[in-house]
């Protein structure tokens, strides 16, 4: 008995621990200067987390000026995260998408409206059915004048909700690219279960209120 009162001590105190050191990385990560991602042949990147990268990742491919998105990893406190590993919490990534889009046709400002309309922006750590940190709500910003943006749609949107959202809000560091299986999910998994039953029903729900005139007139 006492043995076994001092190993749940010792497994007790370990967590504890583990917690503690993960708190501080997290916290390095948030307190981090933002990374800028340099425009490339005249695009922009903006990078978002929600729930299932499959469902946004289907939710911006569906809006205009929107030329990519890349499925893959955020957040987080250790290098070259895989699916597996992000699934356990440890790595304190999220799952999150990369949005290459054109300035010219679709603002900063428009992508972080879509985002807001596509989830439940008062669920913590998930998105329907995905629970977990792997799956929290994170918008990134890569400088002052996108935070301020990030910050004032996040402060309205919870006056109007009367409620407090769930989105936290980092600094950009690194985007991970997730396994090439994870990519265009949606698009050459049509059938599966999932994507039937909450991916296509989520894309429907923000097409239904989202400006017509800033969809693609086909997804």
């Amino acid at each position: 008995m006492k043995n076994i009162i001092t190993l749940f001590v010792l497994t007790l105190l370990f967590s504890c621990q583990n917690v503690a050191q993960n708190n501080k990385k997290t916290d390095a990560v948030k307190n981090a200067q933002p990374v800028a991602v340099p425009m490339e042949n005249g695009l922009d990147k903006a990078y978002f987390a929600s729930g299932c990268f499959w469902c946004v990742e289907a939710v911006y491919e569906s809006i205009k000026g929107v030329k990519e998105v890349i499925n893959g990893y955020s957040g987080g406190h250790t290098n070259n995260p895989t699916y597996d590993a992000s699934n356990t919490g440890r790595t304190g990534h999220a799952e999150a998408v990369e949005v290459i889009y054109d300035p010219k046709i679709v603002s900063f400002d428009i992508l972080v409206d879509a985002y807001f309309a596509s989830q439940n922006p008062t669920q913590v750590n998930g998105q329907g059915p995905d629970r977990g940190s792997q799956y929290r709500s994170i918008i990134f910003y890569q400088n002052e004048s996108q935070k301020e943006v990030i910050l004032k749609k996040k402060e309205a949107l919870a006056e109007k909700l009367n409620a407090t959202i769930a989105a936290e809000v980092y600094p950009f560091q690194k985007f991970w690219v997730a396994e090439d299986y994870h990519q265009n999910y949606e698009r050459l998994h049509p059938n599966n279960s999932y994507i039937r039953n909450v991916s296509i029903p989520r894309l429907k729900r923000f097409q239904a209120k989202f400006p017509k005139e800033l969809l693609k007139d086909a997804h």
